[in-house]
């Protein structure tokens, strides 16, 4: 692992990939140097053999993310907004051949509630706070807010949050639909693990591949999306994780993959 990074930190373990934003003392606020560094580490993390599975959290407890740096925002002019940025970075993420894992504590307003929702899971205690306040800026959700979370939660739902700028709890968030586990404060690492062991047991090919066929296959019609997960079951089968995995099953005992 690199260790140079300055804003976030990071930490292979066991497969897991442990990126924390690291700026407590500014609630975490994702300025121009950490989105830098969380790109730098998604690509160190994707290109790294025994990375499995990617957990990324918030260093303390009071924030996950609490939005973008309000003081760089206001010096940006138009064609700044143009360059992929944040929503690039953010695609990144969902486009990531890893599970990827939003461990949310604390605020996760604008850019981190944006965040959260480009990992594949999302876990939240009590105390985590989501929502999307950027008209109260005079700005829109512009890292994937008005995609991502209309397609979690509905379109009415989507626009109450937006609009109003309600801020949303860990609970409601379960309850609606944008987070996968709600837990309380002191069973969140538990869960972590929990989930991300769960993952590190599935053959890692197919892992990407259903990845992929669902992040493809939902805005497209049903008829071609069909069609790519046929596809990607063909590329499955072709696989020695393939025969691993169903010779496993019939002898009864834990398949040892090995992303072939």
């Amino acid at each position: 692992m690199r260790t140079e990074y300055k804003s976030v930190k990071v930490e292979l373990e066991d497969g897991i990939f442990w990126l924390t934003l690291n700026r407590p003392e500014a609630r975490n606020a994702l300025d121009a140097n950490m989105l830098y560094e969380i790109d730098a580490a998604i690509q160190e993390a994707e290109a790294h053999k025994d990375v499995k599975v990617i957990v990324i959290q918030g260093a303390g407890e009071k924030s996950f993310a609490a939005g973008a740096d309000i003081r760089q925002l206001n010096e940006r002019d138009p064609l700044e907004a143009l360059v992929p940025g944040m929503q690039g970075v953010y695609s990144k993420i969902e486009s990531c051949t890893k599970v990827t894992i939003a461990a949310v504590r604390g605020f996760a307003l604008g850019g981190g509630c944006e965040l959260a929702m480009a990992c594949d899971i999302r876990l939240a205690t009590k105390n985590a706070k989501f929502g999307l306040p950027e008209l109260n800026l005079g700005i829109v959700p512009a890292a994937g807010g008005t995609q991502r979370l209309s397609r979690m939660v509905g379109k009415g739902r989507a626009l109450d949050m937006i609009l109003t700028g309600k801020i949303i709890d860990g609970e409601e968030a379960e309850r609606i639909g944008l987070v996968s586990y709600f837990v309380e404060e002191e069973a969140l690492q538990e869960k972590i693990q929990e989930v991300a062991e769960q993952t590190l047991k599935k053959g890692p090919v197919a892992v990407m591949l259903a990845k992929r066929a669902v992040h493809k296959g939902y805005d497209i019609d049903t008829d071609t999306a069909l069609w790519m997960e046929k596809l990607s079951q063909a590329v499955a089968f072709g696989t020695e994780d393939k025969h691993e995995g169903t010779l496993a099953f019939l002898e009864k005992r834990q398949a040892e993959f090995r992303n072939r």
